[in-house]
């Protein structure tokens, strides 16, 4: 082995790790079996005062149950059919997920729509992600036709305009090699590196499609998706927000802010509702 591909392995591994969802792995029986009462339970019908179902994305390295855990049951006591689903998976590698090409996991999702509105009989939904699945979605509401089947898109510290992570990334070039090794083994990864040319392509000609409603909720302390206003967008329908600005206590970083912040979730629940929207603050933590 060539010396610099001693350092360039532990640097992929890197990279990983700091995407990765920690929170304990789910067994593909588990996401199976996933909580009902409307979190993948095809047969839950949105109300009137809900009548779009909700389509959870996770995150890098993430799946469809373990980074859910707080949010879905969260929506769905408050009378959301929820809804989450597995992409980009590569094989041999079971539980984390979201590692595949960026451009293949939002054709996966957009025949998981197609499926959800069929079962459902809701003409659009509502997708609510985290890091990637905050960005990937909008490879399908601009090139897969998803405007037309998707009414807001809520990222939670979202990679819509890549990453460094801290300037690491800046030491790609010094390594021969590095990039097109990660570019194999965990393209999403490659795809998600600040200045792409997915990115660039996602990117051009405007940040947003006509008609869907866009939110942003992002982290000063975010670690991974960073500088962390790389997360927000420009266009008509956005709201960018700080989760600082609604709790300046509130000290969650990347993964905390999707896997457990209810200042956060609450911000989720007047995304999705902004007729009935109230204020989000510290105290949101109690709702």
């Amino acid at each position: 082995m060539l010396p610099w591909k001693r350092v360039i392995r532990p640097l992929a591994a890197l990279l990983l790790a700091a995407v990765a969802v920690t929170a304990p792995a789910a067994s593909d029986a588990q996401a199976a079996a996933a909580p009902s009462s409307g979190w993948n339970d095809f047969t839950c019908k949105p109300s009137a005062a809900h009548p779009r179902p909700v389509v959870l994305v996770h995150g890098t390295f993430g799946n469809s149950v373990d980074n859910w855990l707080g949010l879905a049951p969260y929506l769905t006591s408050r009378g959301y059919c929820v809804f989450s689903l597995d992409y980009g998976q590569l094989p041999g590698v079971p539980f984390f997920h979201g590692l595949g090409p960026v451009e293949e996991s939002a054709e996966q999702l957009d025949a998981y729509v197609d499926r959800l509105r069929a079962a459902t009989g809701a003409a659009k939904v509502d997708i609510v992600g985290h890091s990637q699945g905050g960005m990937m979605p909008r490879h399908y509401l601009k090139f897969l036709g998803g405007a037309a089947e998707v009414n807001a898109l809520i990222g939670i510290a979202p990679s819509n305009h890549g990453t460094t992570l801290g300037d690491l990334t800046a030491l790609l070039p010094y390594f021969p090699g590095a990039e097109d090794l990660i570019d194999e083994a965990t393209p999403a990864l490659a795809d998600q590196i600040a200045g792409s040319a997915f990115l660039a392509e996602l990117n051009a000609g405007g940040d947003t499609v006509p008609g869907v409603r866009y939110t942003v909720i992002a982290t000063r302390y975010d670690e991974v998706v960073t500088p962390y206003r790389s997360a927000f967008l420009t266009g008509p329908n956005v709201r960018n927000v700080v989760l600082q600005d609604l709790c300046a206590a509130d000290l969650s970083e990347h993964l905390a802010i999707g896997l457990f912040d209810r200042i956060a979730f609450h911000e989720v629940a007047n995304a999705l509702d902004p007729d009935h929207a109230r204020r989000t603050t510290c105290a949101s933590v109690f709702s």
